[in-house]
C-alpha cells in the first residue's frame, strides 16, 4: 500500500473521529479489525509483503491467535481519538483514549508500519508524534536481522526515516517544471507517496509513455498528478501491470540491499588500507629522524656516557647541539642499532604499501562508482552487477578457498590454522604439491595434481597465491617454498597448522593475487 493511498483512507476517517470502539476481531494471525460504531471495521492487515489499512463494512470475527493480538485487544481500548500519518510515509499512528472499568486501561497508541516485507504493528505508550517506548510488537526486530533499526518490547520506538521529497498534493508548477526532463515513469523517484502502482496510474492519466519525458507538456502531467492526489485509485489494467512492477520493484530493492552490504564493507576496508598508506608516509618521516639520530650516536659513541638517558650531540649540519633520547640499559651503539632497525621496518612497510597504493585507489574508485550506481540501476542492471561480483569472488569449497592454475589444476587455500592442517594432512594426497611463503605466517596452498608435475606457469601462479595469502602480501619479491605433501609433516606437540618440510624449492614472486586463468579445472 502506497503513501497517497494511506492518506486517502485517513482523509475519509479523520472527520468522523473521535469514534467509539466496540472491540477487536482477528480473522487470522496477521489481521486485526477494530469495530468502530457507525463506521464499520478499520482493518490492519499486516502480512508481508502486501500489508494494507482500510475500512470494511463486513462483519469480521475471530479470537486473538497470538500473544500480541491478545495484548492488543486488552490494551488498545477506549475511543479512537485521532489517527495521523508520518508525512506521506507508510507509517500510521492510532491514538486510543483508554477506558475506566474494573481494571482501568490507560491511553495508548497503535503504530502500523505498512512497509512491504517489513510490515509491523506496535503497541506504544501514549504521547505525541511517532516516538515513545514500545509495549509490544507483532514482529520483534533484533540487531542480527537489522543492524540499523531494532524493535524490541520495552525499548524506544523510532520510526523509519521519511523520504525528503516534495509532497505531490502541494507540488507547485515550478516544482513540476523542474521535472520536465525526467521520464514520467520515474517521477515517483522524486515525489513522496508514490509507489509502482500509483506511478503506473500517473503514466496512464498523463497520456505519455513511461520512458517519455514531458518536456513542454509538464502541465499535463501536473494535472494528472493533482487528480491522482485527490483520487489515488488504480484502474484494473494498471493494477495488473502495477502488480508486476511492484514485484520487480520488491526484487530490485532486495537485490540492492544484498549488493550494498558487501560493497560498503569493501569500501570501508579500502579506506582503512589507504589510511595505512598515509600513516606509513608519516612513519617514513620518523624513520628519517631515527636514521639521523642513529648516525649521530655511531659518530659520537665515545662521548656518550654509559647509563645516560639523554645526550646532546653536535648536528652534522653545524646547527648546534641536538638532543637524543636514550635507553639507559643500552650503550650508544645498541641505541643506534635499535634506531636503524626501527627505521628499516618503517621503510619496508612504506615500500610495501606504496606499491599497492595505485591498485587500492583504482579499486576504491571502482567500488565507489558501483555503490553510487545502485540507487539508479534497473533490476536488469542489478542482476548483471550481482553476476559480475559473484564472478570476481573466489570460489570456496568446504575446505578452503578454491582456485585454478593456468594448467587447469585445482588449488585449495587454507583460511585459518585448522583449515591449513586439514588441507595438508587430510585432503591433500602425498604426490600433490604444497606451497607456503618462506618465513611468513600464512596459508597452506595445495595444488592437486594427482601425481603429475607442475609446469613453471602453474608453479608461479600457486606461489603467488601463497604469497598473497600470507603476512608478506603486497610485497615486491616474496620467497615461496614448494614441495610434495609427502615431505611435509607436523611434529609431535606442535599446534594445528605448524609444520616442518624438506626437499623444497624456492621461487620469488609478487605478493599480489594473480589474474584468474581462463581455463577450467581438470577432472
Amino acid at each position: 500500500m502506497e503513501g497517497l493511498m494511506l492518506a486517502r483512507v485517513l482523509r475519509d476517517l479523520v472527520p468522523q473521529l473521535p469514534a467509539r470502539t466496540l472491540g477487536w476481531a482477528f480473522p487470522d494471525e496477521t489481521t486485526a479489525a477494530l469495530l468502530l460504531e457507525g463506521l464499520g471495521n478499520l482493518v490492519l492487515a499486516y502480512r508481508p509483503p502486501q500489508p494494507a489499512l482500510y475500512v470494511s463494512p463486513e462483519r469480521l470475527r475471530g479470537d486473538p491467535r497470538s500473544p500480541f493480538q491478545r495484548t492488543l485487544a486488552a490494551r488498545a481500548r477506549g475511543d479512537l481519538l485521532h489517527v495521523e500519518q508520518l508525512k506521506l510515509d507508510r507509517v500510521v499512528a492510532l491514538h486510543f483514549g483508554g477506558e475506566a472499568g474494573f481494571v482501568d486501561q490507560a491511553p495508548t497508541r497503535v503504530i502500523f508500519e505498512v512497509t512491504g516485507r517489513n510490515a509491523n504493528v506496535l503497541l506504544v505508550e501514549p504521547g505525541e508524534g511517532f516516538t515513545g517506548r514500545i509495549l509490544m510488537a507483532a514482529r520483534e526486530v533484533t540487531g542480527r536481522r537489522n543492524r540499523f533499526r531494532t524493535i524490541r518490547s520495552g525499548g524506544p520506538y523510532t520510526p523509519p526515516p521519511p523520504y525528503d521529497k516534495p509532497d505531490p498534493r502541494t507540488l507547485t508548477p515550478a516544482g513540476a517544471q523542474a521535472l520536465a526532463a525526467v521520464p514520467v515513469g520515474r517521477w515517483r523517484e522524486h515525489l513522496d507517496g508514490l509507489g509502482p502502482l500509483l506511478s503506473a496510474e500517473l503514466v496512464r492519466r498523463s497520456g505519455l509513455r513511461p520512458d517519455e519525458a514531458p518536456g513542454e507538456r509538464w502541465p499535463q502531467v501536473l494535472a494528472a498528478l493533482k487528480s491522482l492526489a485527490d483520487d489515488p485509485s488504480v484502474s484494473e489494467g494498471v493494477m495488473q501491470d502495477g502488480a508486476r512492477e511492484a514485484i520487480r520493484s520488491e526484487k530490485a530493492a532486495s537485490l540492492r540491499k544484498a549488493l550494498r552490504e558487501p560493497l560498503d564493507k569493501r569500501l570501508t576496508l579500502l579506506r582503512n588500507q589507504l589510511a595505512d598508506v598515509s600513516r606509513a608516509e608519516q612513519g617514513l618521516e620518523e624513520a628519517h629522524t631515527d636514521r639521523q639520530e642513529a648516525d649521530l650516536l655511531m659518530a659520537y659513541a665515545s662521548q656518550v656516557s654509559a647509563g645516560a638517558s639523554r645526550a646532546e650531540l653536535p648536528a652534522f649540519d653545524g646547527s648546534g647541539l641536538r638532543p637524543v633520547a636514550l635507553e639507559p640499559q643500552l650503550n650508544a651503539v645498541q641505541n643506534a642499532e635499535k634506531r636503524y632497525t626501527r627505521a628499516r621496518r618503517r621503510e619496508d612497510v612504506y615500500e610495501r604499501l606504496a606499491e599497492r597504493e595505485p591498485g587500492l585507489r583504482t579499486e576504491f574508485a571502482e567500488a565507489q562508482a558501483r555503490a553510487e550506481r545502485l540507487d539508479t540501476s534497473s533490476l536488469e542492471e542489478l542482476e548483471a552487477l550481482a553476476v559480475s561480483l559473484q564472478a570476481e569472488r573466489p570460489e570456496k569449497s568446504p575446505y578452503g578457498i578454491r582456485a585454478v592454475t593456468p594448467g587447469g589444476f585445482e588449488v585449495l587455500i587454507g583460511r585459518n590454522n585448522k583449515e591449513n592442517a586439514t588441507l595438508t594432512h587430510r585432503v591433500g594426497r602425498s604426490t600433490d604439491y604444497w606451497f607456503h611463503a618462506q618465513g611468513y605466517p600464512g596459508s597452506h596452498v595445495i595444488v592437486r595434481t594427482g601425481g603429475r608435475d607442475l609446469a613453471p606457469p602453474d608453479i608461479l601462479h600457486a606461489a603467488q597465491l601463497a604469497a598473497a595469502h600470507s603476512k608478506a602480501r603486497g610485497g615486491g619479491s616474496v620467497p615461496v617454498d614448494y614441495t610434495r605433501i609427502k615431505f611435509v609433516w607436523r611434529p609431535r606437540g606442535f599446534p594445528a597448522g605448524q609444520v616442518h618440510y624438506t626437499d623444497q624449492k624456492t621461487v620469488w614472486v609478487d605478493g599480489t593475487l594473480p589474474a584468474a586463468p581462463p581455463t577450467a579445472p581438470t577432472t
